[in-house]
């Protein structure tokens, strides 16, 4: 799809596969960096993130093959540093790499694009020299410089900010321990994260205990181990399917794990709250549209579902409450006043007091006009979303943003018979 995209209205139908997952493929990878020996990694799809990741991945000597089914991992001939490296426009990635590539006694520099060069990641000038990394940054901002190796001590770090730093930290303290190893974590948001995290790791041969969140215990030493891996479908991605399928026909969703410890998996929750109909039938969650009344819904550990929780929030009639604005800010776009915005366009009435968005819902989506993505893909897809029950066609531009995590996005839309101009 070009920049910029009309989306006409339509009834939703049919069957599609939630693509992977972008988090859990990004831990693979990174684990799959660190094993020595050769790791077949399965996925069902790619977005710009994995790709960025994976590039990385290959600039540190990982030779890399792409299958028709994944892609295998060998870095049995160890790891080269590259002198300067980026992961595109990835959070997760860069915050999860820093203390990956500090494991090393080799100079770097990491930088990447676009929006993440604004976003800050402090939390390493204050973490990484405590764990005797050189470490330094433009005001907490890219690019950063480093040169390990770290050196795994007990340590206490403020995990409020986001829990992927968390990640990175577990990730390469475990690779670096040569004895047991302690953490400790206060205001961890976003506990379903390390869930996930922890689970990759222990895919990889890795073990880590903790005591509520709070206290991490790295048993060493012990190594990474090649393996096979199967990346599961996007809870994050599919969130947008499933919430357009109760708000206008219904849709049958595969490639999605029931147990999954994905924090965006709570989407059921919320459609549950909501009064939507929804069941699980040979591997496939398939829902269907019916009346919906306005709930309530804490966010704040599954920040990413804001947009499809705003736009299911919509439908519903009454006014919905969702809260965890505060984790809406450092994302690729102010999302708690980029989804204020695009929502108003639609005549939805939307505000923001405190920590909720208060969202009344339950009347006609306007259409007929021109929506923004702000460059942010989960925006793109809430529009596209919400397009499809407008009076009218909506133009969304910016619209390519998708490729972040779910290039193949409006492609599914359009097997579920929605009918989609390309400008």
């Amino acid at each position: 799809m070009s920049g910029t995209v009309i989306i006409h209205p339509g009834t939703i139908s049919g069957r599609v596969a939630a693509p992977a997952s972008k988090s859990v493929a990004q831990r693979a990878f990174a684990a799959a960096m660190l094993a020595s020996g050769t790791s077949y990694i399965y996925l069902n799809s790619w977005c710009a993130d994995t790709l960025a990741v994976l590039d990385g991945v290959e600039q540190m000597g990982v030779e890399v093959t792409r299958t028709d089914d994944g892609v295998v991992l060998n870095s049995r001939h160890g790891l080269q540093l590259p002198k300067t490296v980026q992961f595109g426009e990835s959070g997760l990635a860069t915050r999860m790499f820093t203390p990956l590539l500090a494991c090393f006694n080799q100079p770097v520099t990491i930088t990447g694009r676009g929006s993440l060069l604004q976003r800050s990641m402090s939390f390493f000038d204050e973490v990484l020299p405590q764990l005797e990394v050189d470490f330094s940054s433009d005001h907490g901002h890219l690019p950063f410089r480093l040169k390990g190796p770290l050196v795994p001590h007990f340590i206490t770090v403020d995990g409020s900010a986001s829990s992927q730093y968390l990640t990175g930290l577990l990730m390469a303290m475990a690779y670096n321990a040569k004895e047991d190893a302690m953490l400790k974590v206060n205001n961890l948001k976003s506990k379903p994260y390390i869930d996930l995290t922890l689970e990759v790791m222990r895919a990889f041969g890795i073990r880590v205990s903790h005591e509520d969140y709070v206290t991490f215990w790295l048993h060493g030493p012990q190594q990474y181990q090649p393996t096979h891996f199967r990346v599961e479908g996007d809870w994050s991605g599919a969130a947008f399917l499933l919430v357009a399928g109760a708000i206008n026909g219904g849709v049958r969703v595969s490639n999605l794990n029931f147990d999954s410890a994905q924090a965006d998996q709570a989407i059921t929750m919320a459609l549950q709250k909501a009064g939507a109909v929804m069941h699980w039938d040979e591997g496939d969650l398939i829902i269907q549209q019916d009346q919906l009344l306005a709930f309530d819904f804490d966010a704040t550990d599954c920040p990413d579902l804001f947009p499809p929780l705003a736009a299911l929030a919509a439908c519903c009639a009454g006014i919905s409450r969702l809260k965890g604005v505060h984790r809406l800010a450092n994302k690729e776009s102010d999302r708690g006043v980029t989804i204020c915005m695009e929502l108003q366009k639609l005549g939805v009435l939307v505000r923001i007091e405190g920590d909720e968005m208060l969202v009344t819902g339950g009347v006609s989506i306007a259409g007929g006009v021109i929506l923004n993505s702000h460059n942010d893909h989960r925006i793109a897809m809430m529009n596209a979303v919400l397009g499809t029950v407008a009076k009218q066609a909506v133009t969304i531009t910016d619209a390519e943003a998708v490729s972040k995590s779910y290039p193949g996005f409006y492609d599914d839309l359009q097997q579920l018979h929605i009918t989609i101009e390309n400008q």
